[in-house]
């Protein structure tokens, strides 16, 4: 099957010193890079997604009148706040500078209406909207895809969740994930339910042998 690399999010806001930063989330970017590498190298296409937001979404604090890390609701879904981050156009929003961008073949912007938030890079958070990222899969031929990012937690695991429900064979390259962990073990928790839904949980050598 042909496949892709999908990475998940790889923004300065996501990172060490940006406005929501996951922990370690700048280690995941050398992971990103020799992953980019060997696609180039086997012609692989790479994508990436990226948090798009207009600065009066609906999903940051505050906005909503709510306290960060609270939960409450978005237009009738549940919704965590969260501080503002990745807002179109900002520094924040920019892919990690030490990412390897001239070996990305497609950008994904998500999370663009105000109203309701998009962690999965295939559709919003009501499955209401897709983005284009599965018609520009399906125009490729790829059906099997190899995803990494940040947070393993959120955007990462509603992206993988939405790629096994689409038909997609899915790997998740684990060294190249990290986790917010607003609860201790939410990685681990998410990590097992999409290995019971038939992702496949690898290391990058694991991507890099088995292509």
């Amino acid at each position: 099957m042909k496949q892709a690399l999908l990475l998940i999010d790889l923004q300065n806001d996501f990172c060490p010193g940006g406005a929501l930063a996951v922990p370690e989330g700048d280690k995941v970017i050398a992971v990103a890079n020799r992953a980019i590498a060997f696609c180039r190298r086997e012609d692989i296409p790479v994508v990436a997604s990226l948090d798009w937001h207009p600065s009066n979404h609906g999903s940051f604090a505050v906005n909503s009148g709510g306290r960060v890390g609270e939960i409450g609701l978005l237009d009738g879904l549940s919704q965590v706040w969260w501080p503002v981050h990745c807002v179109q156009d900002t520094t924040g929003a920019q892919l990690h500078p030490e990412l390897d961008a001239e070996g990305i073949r497609r950008r994904i912007y998500k999370g663009r209406q105000a109203g309701i938030d998009s962690y999965s890079a295939f559709y919003d958070n009501g499955h209401r909207a897709q983005t284009e990222l599965h018609a520009y899969l399906q125009a490729q031929g790829i059906h099997s895809l190899s995803i990494m990012g940040l947070a393993t937690d959120y955007c990462v695991n509603y992206t993988v969740l939405d790629a096994l429900s689409l038909g997609y064979a899915v790997d998740v390259i684990l060294d190249g994930c990290r986790g917010v962990d607003l609860h201790p073990g939410d990685s681990a928790r998410v990590l097992e339910e999409m290995q019971r839904l038939g992702a496949g949980l690898i290391t990058l050598a694991e991507f890099t042998a088995g292509c």
